[in-house]
């Protein structure tokens, strides 16, 4: 029997959402406690945010699904004259299919066929459901060569199907590259690796690109290039994410914010946030992530005059200066805690950011402090 889909209603949805952007809980918390998954919270979330400003113009949304409406009318005239010509061509094709011989009509039978049933395949080849139950002899051959790379692949787990070929043919074996490719995907085995902690930003198809400024700049001053970047944070209960605004010169951070969830809400947040406290860079630097490269954040920096710079596709070290600190905060203070919540995890932010901001000596500094430098140079400068 399948499984019905949960429907869940307009008010619950509302209630999961309000305490999501409360940020005191995780995704992963809120989730497990209502029993959803997460992708549907940040979906119902994506979803509030977008239609809030709906509530405060209803006479013109009203008048906007009027509008839809009388096209969606004009669609299902037109789908339902589709509707009506392919009822007739399928018809005409069933018909022809049936006039093929039984062995042939038994040959386009799938049986692990997700998107139509056994019984409806077979009535319409007009064939024997029994088709379904014919057993397929053992192949010992394959077999052999099956457990042959399950017991490579246990002694050696890092090897990827390249490897555990020329293992096979050492030991004597007679097979191809392709063939272990399509038996290592049939056991369901695949290399087990380290691997680097996995992207925050990934790009997105249509959106505008911009080339990376900063190669051979020579960085004199405050408030000439900015960078930002997100992370990714562990904790107990879940995921959640921090991004920051560095000043290049004085390695200053300018705003930084933890959330539960990484999107544009995140970055136009720390971007309006330093915007409004330190005014503006010449340069702002970021990767090439879906978050950056979105109309509503260009569009913003379009608009107060700054130049858009963007690190090169898989060059993380184009934005060193904010990477650097990333590695600071975790070194010198994540990874030595564990947090309860994303209350104590923020507080604990808040403190290592005022102490690398006006405490911490930095050598590349002259053994000055971030602030220090960034409020001093913007002093003399307006002397």
């Amino acid at each position: 029997m399948s499984k019905r889909k949960t429907k869940f209603s307009t008010e619950f949805k509302t209630k999961l959402v309000l305490e999501l952007l409360k940020e005191e809980k995780t995704v992963a918390e809120i989730s497990a406690a209502n029993n959803i998954t997460p992708q549907n919270l940040n979906n119902w979330k994506k979803l509030f945010l977008e239609n809030a400003t709906k509530a405060m113009e209803p006479a013109s949304e009203v008048k906007k699904l009027e509008k839809e409406i009388a096209e969606n009318k004009k669609k299902i005239s037109r789908l339902e004259r589709k509707v009506g010509q392919v009822v007739v061509e399928r018809d005409w094709l069933e018909g022809k299919l049936k006039s093929l011989d039984y062995y042939k009509r038994k040959s386009f039978a799938e049986s692990e066929l997700k998107s139509l049933s056994r019984s409806r395949q077979c009535s319409l080849l007009d064939i024997s459901h029994s088709v379904f139950y014919y057993k397929m002899k053992k192949n010992s051959k394959q077999e052999e060569l099956e457990n042959a790379i399950k017991s490579l692949h246990e002694k050696f787990y890092t090897y990827g199907g390249r490897k555990i070929h020329y293992e096979l043919n050492q030991r004597g074996y007679s097979i191809s590259l392709n063939t272990v490719f399509k038996y290592r995907q049939k056991l369901g085995i695949r290399a087990i690796i380290a691997v680097k902690q996995g992207q925050t930003n990934f790009p997105a198809k249509g959106h505008e690109k911009y080339s990376y400024k900063l190669r051979g700049l020579e960085i004199t001053k405050p408030n000439q290039v900015w960078s930002t970047d997100i992370t990714y944070i562990k904790t107990e209960r879940g995921m959640v994410y921090m991004a920051a605004i560095i000043d290049w010169y004085s390695k200053a951070i300018l705003s930084y914010s933890v959330s539960n969830t990484m999107d544009s809400y995140l970055t136009m947040g720390v971007l309006n946030d330093a915007l409004e406290k330190y005014g503006k860079p010449e340069i702002y630097n970021t990767d090439q992530g879906s978050q950056y490269t979105s109309m509503v954040h260009t569009s913003r920096l379009k608009e107060m005059g700054i130049i858009i710079s963007m690190d090169g596709k898989g060059r993380a070290t184009d934005n060193i200066a904010i990477e650097r600190f990333w590695r600071s905060l975790k070194c010198e203070r994540l990874y030595l805690n564990e947090y309860d919540s994303i209350r104590d995890l923020r507080a604990d932010i808040d403190d290592y950011i005022d102490f690398y901001n006006s405490i911490r000596i930095h050598q590349s500094l002259n053994y000055k402090k971030p602030m220090e430098v960034y409020e001093n140079e913007l002093t003399n400068r307006m002397a």
